[in-house]
Parts: structure tokens; sequence; C-alpha cells
């Protein structure tokens, strides 16, 4: 398994990836599933410091995994937001670590100072991967969220660079 810049040509294997966790999970608060046009769009506003990675195994896209601005506003532009997802079948077996590691170097040699991930409480898989990568917790934002009739926490964590 190796990880690699994601260009336009997998925007279907990681729109196929992220629509499953928006009909199925928590783990985005999106509601309504993307468009290509959408995910394409979505890849372009993505590049240099702001990437996104995919992990591929057996010439398939297993997971992505991408740093966003954290914020608008100039003050918080040495910090970055990560997200990371990995396809049914290939969860467990080290993708989310591997794309995560690459998320912590990629933000590092683009000399960003701090890194954040916003994960829905309860996503103790989550919450534990980035633990294991350096992140700890700093707050949890109470009821934030609302998805599938529930009311849900956000974990923020973070991992100084």
């Amino acid at each position: 398994m190796h990880v690699r810049p994601a260009g336009a040509d997998d925007a279907e294997a990681i729109l196929e990836i992220y629509n499953h966790q928006v009909l199925t999970s928590t783990a985005t608060f999106d509601l309504v599933p993307r468009t290509i046009r959408e995910q394409q769009r979505w890849l372009t506003e993505r590049s240099g410091a702001h990437a996104v990675v995919v992990a591929v195994a057996d010439d398939r896209v297993a997971g992505f995994g991408a740093l966003s601005p954290y914020r608008e506003r100039a003050g918080y532009a040495t910090t970055v937001e990560d997200s990371v997802y990995v396809a049914e079948g290939h969860q467990g077996q080290g993708v989310g670590r591997l794309l995560l590691e690459h998320l912590v170097e990629t933000a590092r040699k683009h000399g960003f100072h701090a890194l954040m991930a916003k994960i829905v409480g309860g996503h103790e898989r989550s919450i534990g991967l980035h633990r294991s990568c350096g992140f700890e917790v700093v707050g949890t934002e109470r009821e934030v969220g609302r998805k599938f009739g529930r009311w849900l926490d956000v974990v923020l964590m973070e991992r100084l660079l």
C-alpha cells in the first residue's frame, strides 16, 4: 500500500468512499451525498499545502485524507484541519494511520504550526487513531451537530508541529 497525491482521476473513488459515510455514519455532518461535479470542484480547490492524498492498495483507492484551512481569517493561516476516510473493506488495516501520518508530515513540510481534528463524539476509532499519532483532546463542543435524529458532540483534537 502506498500514499500519493490525489488526482482528477480519483474523484469517483473518493466520492464513493465519502458518500457512503454521508449516508451511513456520523463521521461527516453532511446530510446529502455529493455529486461528481461537487467532488471534482472539492478536489480542484485543494492543492499545494491544502492537499488531498489517497492510499492505494491493489490498484484501488482504499482511503483518502485532506488538509483544509482551519478558519478563513488570516490569523489562522498557520493552522490546518485534517480529514481521513477509509473505504469499507479496508478499515482496521492501517490505512487511516498511513494517511494521517502522511498528512502530519505534509503539514510539517509546508510550515504549519498546528494540526486540528474535529471528530464526532463517540467515534473511538478515529479518536484513538489521532491520539496514537500525537494528537491531544483540547475540548468538546456539545450538541453542535444533528444527524439521524440525534444531537452530536464534536471532540476537538490538536497536534502542535
